[in-house]
């Protein structure tokens, strides 16, 4: 697996200080190529179909190092599991569907973080805000 992985994804955890693991490249592989926002149980049977054994456990250390080293992004929807992304280092939002949980990046109006601002602070020190909006997509709204 080593062998076929892109030398910029390679460089970019050396840069890291990330260890070159086939669970880590399996993890990222899998968030990477599906395109989509997914959900570490889907990344946990992906990356057990491309690896054959691996434990939940190595996917969510994997996850975790990845989003700490600023490789993949994490983001909480109210009431639905975490999910993963490759966009990072830059200011967007997402929009997902209420119905079958669809989620589609939005680039941010304001374009600077944080794009939005409290009236009081109450001290902190404020670096972003997390914009979630919810809807009906397109295919559910043919139903």
């Amino acid at each position: 697996m080593l062998n076929g992985v892109q030398p910029e994804v390679k460089a970019l955890l050396r840069e890291s200080n990330l260890r070159l693991t086939a669970p880590r490249l399996a993890v990222l592989e899998v968030v990477a190529h599906e395109g989509k926002h997914q959900d570490a149980e889907f990344i946990v049977n992906a990356a057990r179909q491309k690896l054959g054994s691996l434990s939940r456990q190595a996917v969510y250390d994997n996850l975790n190092a990845l989003v700490a080293a600023g490789i993949l992004r994490r983001i909480e929807p109210a009431g639905r599991p975490a999910l993963y992304e490759t966009r990072v280092g830059d200011n967007h939002h997402h929009l997902i569907c209420r119905h079958c949980h669809a989620t589609v990046d939005i680039d941010c109006a304001k374009g600077d973080k944080p794009c939005l601002e409290p009236n009081e602070d109450h001290g902190f020190v404020i670096d972003e805000a997390e914009v979630v909006y919810w809807g009906t997509c397109p295919q559910c709204q043919n139903k």
